[in-house]
């Protein structure tokens, strides 16, 4: 009877709960799964949040930086003509010039001029007398008989600009007439 006594007697208890998963062929339980779900949601809504976020302050720098690009668009442009304004005021300010001296000053004030045109990319228009009409560049407002091929550039009455690539005022000429 002893020996009976000394035998191991199972655990009521212990059999009464589930065995763990000892194998990897057993699926995690339902509560398991919904706990990885549940963080791995939690995860991608914080992922999103900062995506969010992220994509909101890139627009609003966007938005920022464009209002200053329109708010000092001429701000270098300003600059190179600070010099010329610079020039002509000087010029107003001698006492008695002679016609040498503001020929001179004149001069000058248009070289800074031209170098302020020049480095903001500000090009003239300035067709040479037989020079095919570009309508996109040149604005005929007068055709006169000539002796030279039908809508070509006579004469120059006015230069014209562009900007870059953007026409700012076409060159005024006259055009050649068909014969």
């Amino acid at each position: 009877m002893q020996d009976q006594e000394n035998q191991a007697v199972p655990n009521p208890e212990a059999a009464a709960e589930p065995a763990a998963p000892s194998t990897p062929d057993q699926q995690p339980s339902l509560e398991e799964q919904l706990a990885s779900t549940e963080a791995r949601l939690a995860e991608m809504h914080d992922a999103f949040m900062r995506a969010k976020a992220d994509s909101e302050n890139i627009r609003r720098r966007a938005q920022e930086d464009v209002a200053k690009a329109h708010k000092f668009a001429v701000e270098s442009f300003a600059e190179a003509m600070v010099p010329v304004k610079d020039s002509l005021e000087m010029a107003l300010k001698v006492e008695s010039p002679s016609i040498e001296s503001l020929k001179e000053g004149v001069e000058m004030t248009l070289k800074q001029l031209t170098a302020a045109f020049e480095k903001n990319r500000l090009l003239e228009i300035q067709p040479a007398q037989g020079d095919k009409l570009d309508p996109n560049k040149h604005q005929a407002v007068a055709v006169v008989p000539a002796d030279q091929e039908a809508n070509t550039v006579v004469s120059v009455l006015q230069k014209g600009y562009m900007i870059a690539d953007r026409l700012l005022r076409p060159a005024i000429v006259t055009a050649a007439q068909a014969k």
